[in-house]
């Protein structure tokens, strides 16, 4: 195991990307925040806490689960979300802990397009490791971490793991 950020390199990072979305968005206005349920909501929040401070504006932040709108879940196990959301036309950025594949982001747009059609979707993560399947890239990045297929990063927030860290695993050998 291998520590790549500690608490205080987490929190720099999100303070930078509320500085950039801030700085693309020119404000706050027509501005809502998607964290991806689990570990992306306690993060989106953090954003939002973090425009407040620097914009005194408290802008919409939601927790969004996508397992409705994933595509390697069985659809007789799902139940479709009771949530209601306006996204019309409003800038939505989705907040998310590690960004991968792709196919995690792919459900989140078809959530939020199912609750209305923003303006535009944009997308924050801590952590870019590479490998998509989908051509998904990130606007706003904590940290960019190339990463073998068989390396699994791991964002632990206070929130839940009671220590904050990003770390890598070592790739698992066959026996």
């Amino acid at each position: 195991m291998k520590i790549l950020m500690d608490k205080v390199s987490i929190n720099r990072s999100l303070a930078r990307i509320t500085h950039e979305i801030l700085e693309k968005n020119k404000g706050t206005n027509n501005l809502v925040l998607i964290g991806i349920k689990t570990r992306g909501e306690y993060l989106a929040s953090r954003i939002q806490k973090n425009i407040e401070k620097f914009e005194g504006v408290t802008v919409p932040c939601y927790a969004f689960n996508i397992n409705y709108w994933r595509d390697d879940i069985d659809v007789t196990l799902k139940s479709f979300p009771k949530e209601e959301y306006d996204f019309h036309n409003k800038i939505v950025v989705i907040i998310d802990d590690v960004l991968f594949r792709g196919r995690t982001v792919r459900a989140a747009m078809d959530g939020i397009i199912h609750h209305g059609r923003p303006k535009e979707i944009q997308l924050g993560v801590l952590v870019d490791r590479g490998h998509r399947e989908l051509p998904i890239r990130a606007d706003y990045v904590g940290k960019n971490i190339p990463t073998s297929i068989n390396e699994t990063v791991k964002v632990r927030i206070e929130e839940i793991d009671e220590e904050e860290n990003v770390v890598i695993l070592e790739e698992k050998n066959d026996v």
